[in-house]
């Protein structure tokens, strides 16, 4: 465990917030800002000194959030943040400093405030296993975290639970929490309390990701052995995020490296995998990371000839450089790059993101912290026929360009200032067509511009009593050149504006006020409620429930208001025995406007005039949702239930009448559990049951000219048989030989274990003889066993 500790003397508050409204250019954070100094100025700073400290692990360099610091001669605590960070406004003097953690050896020294004085401490663990496993979050920290519903999950939670193919997912892991459904069977994109995929914003390394998965779904593009933990915010997201509705997926690649080199892989019957980490010197750290499938290579082995020139298959490569320049400062270089690729004679897809960022953390003073980042992210996909004399090329992408600043000020033990800016260059290319011999098709792409600004003050109030609030500021600006269409009554277009390059035609701009309280009731229970407003700017073309990596992304504009959700949620969250088990219960409600559908038979693929499929009118989701959890023992894992209800109302849709949002589950059910029977071999288990998604069925027929078609019933009015599935694992840990550093898994999971046969797909046909109708049912996976070896050196 690492500890890195500075004093010196107080900040001035009213220059540094004088010295920033002075240079600011944005007059809601000029207003915002300079009423807090004003609140400010009365606070008294007399000849104190600030203690500010780190805390990390010795062997891994991992922050240990949740130490404990105590300052003994005023029994003055401190706990360390997720980052291992934590600051104490002290009086000048002598103290004796002593840090805590389940499994370390305690740390105890003598300090001096006010020495100017800089230390790093390493901590050893006190626990003799065969390998230490950092936890990423304090005991209590569900009774004390100002934010609710929010989910973590390390990834040693995430490699405990049974994998599909040997591939640990921790977006599958993630379908297991309450309030999260699978979009659909075996795929990796998720619902969060009813919304859609598409309103979920999904961050590597605060970097966005528009398509997290591989293999149509099936698996995601995290590589687990790259991945230290993730955060997942359901609604309650934090101030200096925003542009989605439903929920943040926070996801961190590891922050730190062994102090010498170590390389982690896997082999498995879909793909492999492997990652060198390691010091360059004593203040520079690398991280490189792959994964490849090899489907494609078994099919070289076929008779067939034309699976022979087929291929399948998915790779991606991560990357992470950092550099410690000072004590203040930090700089880490971060990347992601994989494809997917499906060739079959005569044609061929491909898809693919990228995801890149630098980001400098920088210490401005004992109270103020900053975090400066340039993110560049890009997703496209390539649909191609070679058949010769009529080859064509579908191309499509979305690119991004980010700036974003955050600051922290600790303002003084009791209150913390959060505020910052952000602004991100959105390029659009929803399809070009380019057709051998012939002209090239173009859907007319835009640019836009989405800027935000926020403020928020979370603030101890007193030893039981905590609130968060604030506000953030987005605007969006679309910018041409666009061909904008107007549309009259009936959604037909009458005529077009055109708007040269360069030229911000259409600006929405909208406030988003986010409050929170906690109130701890006593050391084992406390009372949480909130209050959030999102807008989305931002969505997906997409009228299938299973989704596909051909849809296409677009923006508000004149045509397309911004979705907004106002949400509510309270909930109670008791521990037991020590913190072991960990229960709580959620209530919450969303209301949501502008929501966004499509019309019956809506096309739209490559539709210069898509916005005219568009529908849009109002929406609203509620529920509740229960966990229990036991963290510690022989014996681990959680058991969650989650009743809600998720409807859409929307004039032109369903005649008008509410219909429930093709996401809407009554019922979800997820069991999950973890047994150590000895420090070698571990068995997990996971048993899943949802109600059946929302779907529209025929109801009846008839005859025009000696041909049936179809009648349906309303909008989502029936629902897919109920799904379940029960998934087992088995890991086995051999020993390592005396003086080796060779550590080795040998693990065995069998997915869907009893076979159920769950619906993907129902489709309706008529039989040629009889002319009757008939439904048939898809479904993907019967019982899929697989094994995988996993080494670390």
């Amino acid at each position: 465990m690492q500890i890195y500790i500075l004093f010196s003397e107080k900040s001035e508050i009213k220059a540094y917030f004088y010295d920033f409204y002075k240079t600011g250019r944005m007059t809601l954070l000029r207003i915002y800002i300079g009423l807090m100094a004003l609140c400010l100025t009365n606070i008294a700073y007399s000849q104190r000194y600030t203690l500010q400290g780190h805390v990390s692990d010795s062997l891994t360099n991992l922050p240990l959030s949740g130490a404990s610091i105590l300052i003994d001669e005023h029994n003055i605590k401190e706990i360390a943040d997720e980052n291992g960070d934590f600051s104490l406004t002290l009086p000048q003097g002598s103290y004796t400093i002593t840090v805590s953690y389940v499994g370390y050896r305690t740390y105890v020294r003598k300090l001096l405030a006010g020495s100017g004085r800089q230390l790093r401490i390493r901590m050893v663990s006190d626990v003799s296993l065969q390998e230490v496993v950092v936890s990423a979050q304090r005991k209590d920290e569900q009774l004390t975290r100002m934010y609710m519903g929010v989910e973590k999950l390390s990834i040693e939670e995430v490699r405990k639970a049974p994998s599909l193919m040997g591939e640990v997912d921790i977006l599958k892991t993630l379908q297991l929490l309450p309030g999260v459904q699978a979009a659909s069977e075996g795929g990796s994109g998720f619902s969060v309390r009813g919304g859609s995929p598409d309103q979920n914003l999904i961050l590597l390394d605060n970097t966005t990701v528009y398509n997290p998965s591989h293999l149509m779904g099936f698996f995601s593009i995290f590589n687990n052995d790259v991945i230290q933990d993730l955060e997942l915010y359901k609604g309650d997201i934090p101030f200096k995020h925003g542009g989605r509705l439903s929920s943040l997926l926070d996801v961190h690649t590891k922050s730190e490296v062994p102090a010498k080199f170590q390389a982690t892989g896997g082999i498995g019957l879909i793909s492999s995998r492997l990652m060198l980490e390691g010091p360059l010197g004593s203040k520079t750290s690398w991280l490189v990371g792959g994964r490849r499938s090899y489907a494609d290579l078994f099919l070289k082995l076929s008779s067939n000839a034309s699976l022979r020139r087929s291929a399948v298959y998915f790779y991606d490569f991560n990357a992470k450089l950092s550099h410690l320049f000072s004590d203040r400062d930090k700089l880490d270089f971060n990347s992601y790059f994989g494809n997917d690729y499906f060739g079959a004679d005569p044609g061929e897809f491909i898809y693919g993101n990228s995801a890149v960022s630098l980001t400098w953390n920088h210490v401005f003073s004992e109270k103020v912290f900053a975090k400066f980042s340039l993110n560049y992210t890009h997703y496209d996909y390539e649909v191609a026929s070679k058949l010769e004399g009529s080859k064509v090329r579908w191309e499509s992408a979305i690119k991004d360009f980010m700036l974003r600043m955050d600051f922290n000020h600790r303002l003084n033990d009791s209150w913390s200032l959060n505020y910052g800016l952000s602004t991100i260059l959105h390029r659009f290319k929803p399809g070009l067509v380019l057709v051998e011999n012939m002209d090239p098709y173009q859907v007319d792409g835009n640019n836009a511009l989405e800027h935000a600004f926020y403020g928020g003050i979370e603030q101890q109030l007193t030893d039981k009593f905590c609130v968060k609030y604030g506000i953030r500021w987005s605007v969006f600006q679309n910018i041409g050149k666009a061909t904008v269409f107007n549309y009259d009554a009936q959604h037909e277009s009458i005529d077009s504006t055109v708007y040269k390059s360069g030229r911000i035609y259409h600006t929405y701009q909208a406030f988003e006020p986010r409050i929170g309280l906690t109130y701890r009731i006593n050391e084992l229970s406390s009372f949480k409620a909130n209050y959030v407003r999102n807008i989305q700017y931002l969505q997906l073309a997409n009228n299938s429930a299973s989704g596909s990596p051909l849809d296409v992304w677009f923006s508000a504009g004149v045509n397309v208001k911004p979705q907004q959700v106002d949400a509510i949620s309270v909930g109670y969250f008791r521990n037991f025995a020590n913190h072991v088990y960990e229960s709580s219960v959620e209530v919450y409600y969303k209301r949501l406007r502008n929501v966004i559908d499509f019309a019956d038979h809506a096309n739209l693929m490559l539709n210069q005039k898509m916005e005219g499929e568009i529908r849009t009118g109002t929406g609203k989701a509620y529920g509740m949702e229960w966990m229990l959890k036991k963290n510690s023992g022989a014996l681990t894992g959680f058991v969650n239930y989650t009743l809600s209800r998720s409807e859409r109302t929307i004039p032109e849709i369903n005649d008008g009448k509410t219909y429930l949002a093709p996401y809407d589950k009554t019922h979800s059910i997820n069991v999950v559990a973890s047994y150590a029977f000895s420090e070698r071999l571990n068995f997990s288990a996971t048993w899943v049951f949802a109600t059946g998604n929302p779907t529209t069925y025929p109801t009846g027929r008839f005859e025009l000219n000696g041909e049936y078609f179809p009648v349906y019933s309303g909008r989502n009015e029936y629902r897919k048989p109920n799904y379940d599935r029960l998934d087992l694992s088995l890991s086995y840990f051999p020993r390592p030989k005396p003086g080796k550093r060779w550590k080795s898994e040998w693990n065995i999971s069998v997915y869907n274990a009893y076979g159920r046969k769950n619906p993907w797909m129902i489709t309706y046909n008529q039989d040629d003889e009889t002319g009757l109708p008939y439904a048939e049912q898809l479904y993907l996976f019967g019982i899929v066993p697989s094994i995988t070896y996993n080494f670390k050196f």
